[in-house]
């Protein structure tokens, strides 16, 4: 699947909420980390879209995706809840 077919999965999905995840490689001296933050969160669809398309254009280096999520759940019951990859690859 392209990224922009997860993108528009995460925006057409029923539950309310939209959150922007972000995923990016930080450098500290010569250790990397990589790290997963939710940068936005929003209950209107078309807000959402327009902040991702904002994200991805002033921080390309960056994965940002979003996810559509119900409230008041534990999100960690769900069959894929909100994450972002970081593999040794992208440490190196």
């Amino acid at each position: 699947m392209e990224y922009e077919e997860y993108i528009r999965m995460g925006l057409d999905a029923e539950a309310p909420l939209k959150l922007i995840l972000c995923g990016s490689v930080e450098e500290t001296g010569k250790e990397k980390t990589g790290v997963v933050s939710v940068v936005y969160a929003t209950c209107d669809k078309r807000k959402a879209e327009k902040k991702l398309r904002e994200l991805i254009q002033i921080n390309p280096e960056n994965y940002y995706m979003v996810y559509s999520v119900p409230r008041d759940v534990d999100l960690t019951t769900l069959t894929h809840y909100p994450s972002i990859e970081i593999t040794r690859e992208d440490l190196a």
